[in-house]
């Protein structure tokens, strides 16, 4: 038998990551504020996902100062964008098998 979900994407199986996906995947940029304020997270939290997500060079990051406050931003890249639709068809997939 297939392995049926062989083509889901290890790096999204976390609800955290998945969260900050959606909503790259909408939004431009996203400011870590923002983030942390819809997904409910601390920032430390918030913050080793978004490592994680980084490192697979799934989004990047811009720091910029407004007025004498750092803020970040995220960004999907295009592999990021790639791999999330990839991985939202295999879930897709699987769900219509399931029926």
């Amino acid at each position: 038998m297939k392995n049926i979900i062989a083509n889901l994407n290890k790096s999204f199986d976390n609800k955290v990551r998945l969260g900050i996906m959606s909503l790259l995947m909408v939004e431009e940029w996203v400011e870590f504020k923002r983030l942390r304020e819809m997904l409910d997270l601390t920032d430390g939290r918030l913050a080793s996902h978004v490592k994680v997500l980084e490192e697979e060079k799934f989004l990047i990051l811009k720091k910029e100062f407004v007025g004498k406050k750092p803020k970040t931003s995220y960004q999907a890249t295009s592999l990021g964008k790639k791999a999330f639709q990839d991985h939202l068809l295999a879930l897709e997939a699987l769900i219509k098998r399931m029926d």
